[in-house]
């Protein structure tokens, strides 16, 4: 891991912003991964269910990389979007970025994640996705 490798954010809204906090972290202060699982899953989620127009459930998570640690105190982004819909499936790329130390601001991409999802009906079964 490189930790001067500095980006900047996309330009557009992330889909998911959040502030990492001490009861995210372990005793020396790094974000938990499983913390940072979770919310790669909630950001991937959101254009899943707008797609689909209801319901979806996590069928995979087909790659997760872990590009740098996550600290107490950053700001972190996720910006969700879909690369594949098939005729349930919906397939979600995330980017995780982490805005850092606002005396020397710095912005590095800590993560990146692709999941599947899946769209369900009330019978909690596969269900064909709408006409876009």
């Amino acid at each position: 891991m490189d930790e001067n490798q500095q980006t900047t954010l996309p330009q557009r809204e992330p889909t998911l912003r959040v502030l990492a906090m001490p009861s995210d972290c372990s005793y020396i202060g790094d974000v938990f991964g499983g913390w940072i699982m979770g919310q790669v899953d909630i950001a991937g989620s959101i254009p899943a269910v707008h797609r689909a127009r209801g319901r979806v459930v996590t069928v995979a998570i087909n790659s997760l990389v872990f590009k740098q640690p996550l600290f107490v105190g950053d700001v972190v982004s996720f910006y969700a979007h879909i690369t594949k819909v098939g005729r349930t499936s919906i397939t979600v790329n995330v980017e995780v970025y982490a805005q850092r130390d606002p005396v020397k601001p710095t912005c590095v991409r800590v993560t990146e994640a692709t999941l599947t999802y899946v769209a369900i009906g009330e019978d909690r079964k596969p269900r064909v996705l709408p006409e876009e």
